[in-house]
């Protein structure tokens, strides 16, 4: 990697705690340097996380966004990146399982990942869990009902499926919700749009269904994500995440307060 300019701290509130900031490269000349003294690969990444500072970078053509409107954490999107730059020292089948399937390699519990990773950067990795993952799930769940419901209709099902899960849940077709979203962020959004940008999207989404929903409602859409989700996961060990994820803890976290 060539060098640049220093970026934003990630996690300001972790600044006082190490005034020294390690730049891209040092984090990961520490994570191979640690692989090779012999600490396994998974925990010399954690470590990396931890220590990793930048929000966003731009590598080649591609944008990798770690944190999200500043709230949101994409553990994974990092761990991507890290693992891209030792591919020699970490088990091609061990790196798919992680990135493609959550499944870690090490029986880490969530109170030493979210030790490891550090209260700021575990409480956004919340946010993200709650705000995309869980979000992703209300949606397919919602989806799947709209299909069903169109298949015990004698004249068909409406083929606008997006817009009208988008409706049910948020009260607006997705164009409308594009304005809302730029007219709030001055963020842009075609119907083509990139993956890091649908990611971002769907917090948005996340938040803007907290600030109109009532709580009712907001625990009701929040108990039919989670089942959708465990229904997608039945058999993957909830310790995937690195949280438990259930109403009470969404309804502390998101509800209470409101």
């Amino acid at each position: 990697m060539g060098a640049q300019t220093e970026p934003p701290p990630l996690f300001e509130a972790e600044i006082d705690a190490e005034p020294m900031l390690p730049a891209p490269d040092e984090v990961v000349f520490r994570m191979r340097q640690a692989i090779l003294d012999g600490d396994h690969w998974f925990e010399a990444l954690l470590d990396a996380v931890a220590r990793w500072r930048t929000p966003d970078e731009q590598i080649g053509s591609r944008t990798f966004t770690y944190l999200i409107r500043g709230e949101a954490f994409d553990w994974l999107l990092l761990a991507e990146r890290l693992i891209d730059e030792v591919p020699d020292l970490v088990p091609q089948g061990e790196r798919d399982a992680l990135l493609w399937e959550n499944r870690w390699p090490l029986d880490i519990d969530d109170h030493e990942f979210a030790a490891r990773l550090g209260k700021v950067k575990h409480s956004a990795h919340l946010n993200f869990l709650y705000g995309v993952l869980v979000e992703e799930a209300l949606q397919l769940s919602v989806e799947e009902e709209i299909h069903k419901e169109g298949r015990s209709r004698a004249w068909g099902a409406d083929l606008r499926v997006d817009e009208t899960m988008f409706q049910r849940v948020y009260g607006l077709n997705r164009d409308d919700l594009f304005a809302a979203h730029y007219e709030d962020t001055g963020k842009l959004l075609h119907h083509d749009v990139s993956f890091a940008d649908w990611k971002a999207f769907t917090y948005w989404l996340f938040k803007y269904r907290l600030k109109r929903q009532d709580k009712a409602r907001v625990a009701s859409d929040t108990r039919k994500g989670l089942a959708q989700l465990t229904l997608m996961e039945l058999q993957v060990s909830e310790r995937r995440h690195g949280a438990r994820l259930n109403e009470a803890d969404f309804a502390e976290r998101y509800v209470s307060d409101s």
